[in-house]
């Protein structure tokens, strides 16, 4: 019986049950290959050997293949003598039938040789000397010494790989080692990937006002590859049901048609939002369609996902926004397509750690919190990531996430919180930078990763960044805040046990479009009038920010148009007066360069880096410091516009 259902969100477990239950008759099928392409593969069943490895007794180093018994007393000042037999066995080299070695006969050996009928050890060429017709023996052998004997690494009927087994070049390894060619594997399932959306926009085309690039199908497709499946790219559709419609049928039905269908974008209430109409259709026409099994799920983010299956497939139309989407596509898919391919469930480990700040939730609904893990001193602290579901980077730069149950308003600060990691376990940092982000840091942190330290940057401002490396969560902290009282940057702010390592100035001052004749800054009487009561809208920075107390100086008590519109970041800004959203406002030099404004010098801003002083030492800040006082690093910071 098909569900039609738009936007009637249900729980999350209920969600998982639905689309568990309509799925669950779809197999991993299997499909026999040739051992070059089984790099990567999954077994479909066990491998046992069909032979002996090694196949024969054989010599583990270059000697004397002996009778163990024709050695016993051997010793350097009473060295045992054997004749040499008429026969070299080199590796590959088969003794002749009716061959055996008799009492005090040694037959000379190579690495890999067989052994012969008679030999039950073998004497190291070094144990030897040399003699007219034969060899002396001067360190004793015992039964067995130095011999590799048939099946003792692999005996013929053995299992040797197990169903279910990721085939890395170990694996391959052994099965050519026991003589395998061919083998059953898990066919890949093949998975479509469609983006829809007027403002999506292909990578290195030119985008305009409002598009936006499709990151989701690059990196969809690509997690599927990583799960062992073959991506399908199915392109970007604009807001078309027919176009769509016609994209879709042939992936579900026909020759070339997949075994999974994601879409990207097109799952909520808006009217262009066409894609569940499409899949009703679909289902409808189609046989083997239950149709939409869940659209809508108390789940944050993400809560517009569409379940489906059609024609026998599964077809899941995620989110558009990216950390909607990926985070989507772990929770419902991912378990999916590990199946079908073959591989095991995933068993991400579980962290205890404290909670540095408060973080609320939407009542009613579950909600997810990427977070960075960073080792304190009293063990982990998960910090929020604080990014939005449009945001790009969060998976990339998180840890893990905490799950915040639908009856669960906040988290207190302090609290003790379980983390979900997203990467089997947490690779130790070297440098945990915790605080205000800056183009000239990066540029320094990229500087450490060459010299091979493991860094994370974790963009909290200044403020919470004193905060982290006063409780010893950080190992520096970028700061730029300025003291309202005395215009002294960075160090009035300086938490007890915390150092001041000195960074460099940036050029602060007014942005605004270029060929603004109203603006024209240069005039003094003009400034006034902009920074006053005047019709131009400014964009201001978020409180706390040491842009926003030089600002506040300036103003002197004015409040211009657009003064409740806050930043938090200097490239905010720009975007801002760029884009023509606000006509001016206080940013960086290198940023307003960057965005193609015009830009009005107000004053410097000191960017600092505090330092907790049981940290000073350690290697990766010690390397900070050896860089801030290199006269190569200093110079490309000033042609990068940072002056030291």
């Amino acid at each position: 019986m098909r569900q039609h259902q738009f936007l009637d969100v249900v729980d999350e477990a209920v969600a998982h049950q639905r689309f568990a239950q309509a799925c669950a008759g779809l197999e991993p099928r299997p499909e026999e290959i040739g051992l070059p392409s089984a790099l990567g593969r999954v077994l479909a069943g066990e491998v046992a050997a069909a032979v002996d490895v090694p196949a024969f007794d054989r010599s583990n180093m270059d000697g004397f293949a002996v009778r163990a018994a024709d050695t016993f007393g051997a010793e350097e000042l009473a060295p045992v003598p054997l004749h040499i037999a008429d026969l070299t066995l080199e590796a590959g080299v088969t003794p002749p039938d009716g061959f055996e070695v008799a009492q005090g006969v040694a037959v000379p050996i190579a690495t890999g040789g067989v052994i012969p009928r008679g030999a039950d050890a073998v004497v190291m060429v070094e144990h030897t000397e040399p003699t007219a017709g034969g060899i002396r023996v001067t360190h004793p052998v015992v039964p067995g010494g130095n011999i590799t004997f048939a099946g003792s690494d692999i005996g013929r009927g053995e299992v040797i790989l197990r169903r279910g087994t990721l085939l890395t070049s170990r694996e391959t390894g052994i099965l050519a080692a026991v003589g395998v060619d061919r083998i059953t594997v898990v066919q890949r399932p093949r998975v479509a990937v469609v983006s829809t959306g007027n403002e999506i926009v292909e990578p290195g085309r030119l985008l305009g006002v409002g598009q936006v690039f499709d990151s989701n199908q690059r990196v969809l497709l690509d997690a599927v590859a990583e799960l062992g499946c073959d991506p399908v790219p199915g392109g970007i559709i604009p807001d078309n049901e027919r176009l769509l419609e016609a994209t879709l049928e042939p992936l579900l039905v026909g020759p070339h048609a997949v075994d999974v269908v994601l879409l990207s974008g097109g799952t909520s209430k808006g009217e262009g939002d066409i894609n569940a109409g499409v899949v009703h259709r679909l289902a409808e026409r189609l046989p083997d369609s239950p149709g939409v099994l869940v659209h809508g799920v108390a789940l944050k983010p993400g809560k517009p996902i569409l379940l489906a299956v059609v024609a026998g497939k599964p077809v899941v139309v995620l989110p558009g926004f990216p950390t909607s989407a990926i985070f989507t596509f772990h929770e419902f898919v991912v378990p999916l397509l590990r199946r079908l391919s073959g591989r095991p469930a995933e068993s991400s480990g579980v962290i205890e750690a404290v909670l540095p700040m408060r973080v609320t939730s939407v009542p009613g609904r579950t909600e997810y919190t990427l977070v960075d893990v960073v080792e304190g001193t009293d063990g982990p602290a998960a910090y929020p990531l604080g990014a939005g579901s449009g945001s790009v980077t969060a998976f990339v730069r998180a840890d893990g996430f905490l799950r915040i149950p639908a009856e669960v308003e906040y988290i207190e600060e302090g609290s003790n919180v379980t983390v979900r990691l997203l990467h089997p376990r947490i690779r130790p940092t070297d440098l945990a930078a915790i605080g205000s982000h800056c183009i000239g840091f990066d540029y320094l942190l990229g500087l450490l990763t060459e010299r091979g330290f493991r860094v994370k940057m974790v963009p909290v401002g200044s403020t919470g960044g004193i905060t982290a490396v006063g409780r010893g969560e950080a190992d520096v902290a970028g700061i730029h805040l300025m003291d309202e009282a005395t215009g002294q940057y960075n160090a009035p702010f300086l938490p007890e046990g915390v150092r001041l390592l000195p960074g460099y100035r940036r050029r602060q001052g007014i942005v605004f479009r270029k060929g603004d004749p109203a603006l024209d800054l240069e005039d003094a009487t003009m400034l006034m009038a902009v920074l006053g009561e005047s019709p131009y809208r400014m964009v201001n920075r978020n409180p706390g920010s040491g842009t926003r107390v030089l600002i506040d100086r300036l103003l002197a008590g004015h409040r211009p148009e657009g003064y409740l519109h806050q930043a938090r970041t200097h490239h905010a800004v720009a975007a801002a007066v760029e884009q023509g959203r606000a006509d001016w406002g206080v940013t960086l030099e290198t940023v307003a360069t960057a965005a193609g404004l015009e830009f009005h010098f107000l004053q410097d801003e000191q960017f600092d880096f505090a330092v907790p002083a049981s940290r000073w030492d350690r290697p990766a800040v010690a390397a900070l410091r050896e860089l801030l006082a290199d006269p190569t690093v200093v110079a490309r910071l000033g042609e990068l516009g940072f002056a030291r």
